[in-house]
């Protein structure tokens, strides 16, 4: 794995270095699959079990139970790898008629089957970014953008190439904008508790995370132009208008399988508010464009690639990851706040009193905390790859023939908490990933599209972003016990995850 130095540099490797890491990388993902499946001993081979019912009843039946049944979403996949004692299972995946063409998968449920989605040379990742339907290009300018392009397609690697020069070419500007920014966030949410006794941490979130992407990585703040402070709202109604198929908002049933699982929300209705974001990345990122040109992107296919990966990847896992992290700390309680507290400050003491990238590394319970939270709680549930042979799939404890053309599915969750890989694997521990025994499960934290132990390349779909991700998580942790020695939090429910309400901040006192 790469020291925490490396990981924290986030910086987008040199053309002989991604060709060394993806020979690493697939040396190291034999090794950790020679680990998961022990392949010393032969596994039996077994039929897939379950099946997809008749055309069109068993998809709708499919969709009701993972939408609407008891268990929810988890209780949907645990109900079956009960039914079939394996982990390995047929079914049907949302949204089904009409939206998709085919719902049917093959689901893989547990931390050994799971990684086969990440090969390349096995699987295609062609237009399966949000599944078994792919939203219009109309609602991406016309373009396919980077997270639906397969490894193998030409423009994958300048694409990509593009993400990795946004993500660096600023990168000393990442740490003290998002301090500012963030700093900002906590002063305005005093301010609310003060005067009603409680902030709404999401709120907040979203109009931080989009100023902060926008001004550490563009140099532009979306506040001083046209946008105003509109970005976050029209953010999240241009990605309503994509994944609206995958979402329960709560409405009544059949208002809402009919309005959002059953047919797709016309493009139209978003097109003014996504040219208006559009206009904003055309002008706010020229330099990126300019690079862009020089990778031989069409300037308007760079600019929406640029929006995607801000707007969608970046604020989109930004919206999610935040306040399920804040959720996970509020709740871990006053012993670990303690701790964290003395670790942040006594790293920030060390390195002259200002938050570095040395200070972070001196920081390895902030870390561990932070890879707890994608591990317990990923902000992407869902990975897809189309099997490009023939090929038998292990689980645990069987192997299971999948043919050229399946579609496999992997559900995260019940992948990074699987109980033959993960003690206490319900519980955030947030000390987990602490020390060399901790630092090995990294390879079981597949958050990114790729093992935490891994680093992304031109050649796979890993997250160009997934250091990135990690470092603004440890900054937000460690600019909270900066500031405060605990907090409390009210948890609800939202479409994209957890609904945070501050209830106390207890500020520093050591």
């Amino acid at each position: 794995m790469a020291t925490a130095v490396h990981q924290l540099s986030f910086s987008a490797p040199s053309a002989g270095t991604r060709r060394r890491q993806t020979r690493a990388s697939a040396s190291a993902s034999a090794t950790d699959r020679h680990e998961v499946l022990s392949p010393k001993r032969r596994l039996p081979l077994r039929k897939v079990p379950g099946e997809h019912g008749p055309p069109v009843l068993g998809a709708l039946k499919d969709r009701l139970e993972y939408f609407y049944g008891p268990g929810g979403r988890d209780g949907f996949f645990a109900a079956r790898v009960r039914a079939h004692r394996s982990t390995v299972v047929r079914l049907n995946m949302p949204p089904g008629p009409f939206v998709a063409k085919d719902p049917r998968v093959v689901a893989l449920l547990d931390a050994a089957s799971f990684p086969v989605l990440f090969d390349t040379s096995l699987v295609d990742k062609t237009d399966l970014f949000t599944g078994t339907f792919m939203p219009s290009t109309d609602l991406t300018g016309g373009y396919r953008v980077l997270s639906y392009v397969d490894p193998a397609e030409a423009n994958h690697a300048p694409l990509k190439s593009l993400l990795f020069h946004l993500l660096t070419h600023r990168r000393q500007h990442v740490i003290p904008t998002f301090r500012e920014v963030y700093g900002d966030l906590f002063g305005r949410m005093e301010t609310d508790l003060a005067r009603v006794g409680k902030a709404d941490f999401g709120n907040y979130n979203d109009a931080a995370a989009f100023g902060f992407l926008c001004q550490a990585l563009l140099g532009r703040d979306p506040v001083d132009s046209p946008l105003r402070d509109q970005g976050p709202k029209l953010i999240t109604k241009w990605v309503l208008f994509q994944i609206s198929p995958l979402l329960n908002l709560g409405l009544p049933t059949l208002v809402e399988d009919g309005l959002l699982h059953t047919f797709r929300l016309p493009p139209a209705l978003v097109k003014k508010d996504y040219g208006r974001l559009a206009d904003f990345f055309r002008d706010a990122g020229k330099a990126v464009i300019d690079e862009g040109q020089r990778l031989g992107i069409a300037r308007e296919e760079a600019v929406h690639n640029i929006l995607f990966a801000m707007c969608f990847n970046s604020f989109g896992g930004m919206k999610i990851l935040f306040p399920s992290l804040v959720k996970w700390l509020g709740r871990a309680g006053g012993r670990v706040h303690g701790r964290l507290a003395t670790e942040v400050r006594a790293a920030v003491r060390a390195n002259g009193g200002e938050v570095t990238m040395q200070a972070l590394a001196e920081m390895p319970l902030v870390k561990s905390a932070v890879y707890e939270a994608l591990r317990i709680e990923p902000p992407v549930a869902m990975q897809y790859g189309r099997a490009k042979k023939d090929m038998v799939v292990e689980s645990h404890d069987y192997g299971y023939e999948v043919r050229e053309g399946e579609l496999m599915f992997g559900y995260q969750p019940m992948a990074t908490k699987d109980p033959r890989v993960f003690q206490r694997a319900e519980e955030y521990v947030p000390d987990r990933f602490m020390g060399e025994d901790g630092e090995r499960l990294l390879r079981y934290v597949v958050w990114s599209n790729g093992p935490e132990s891994a680093t992304p390349t031109l050649q796979d779909k890993q997250c160009a972003g997934k250091d990135f991700v990690v470092l603004i998580a440890r900054l937000l942790v460690a600019e909270i016990f900066l500031r405060y020695d605990s907090f409390d939090v009210q948890v609800g429910s939202s479409p994209l995850g957890s609904s945070v309400t501050i209830t106390s901040l207890k500020k520093a006192t050591f």
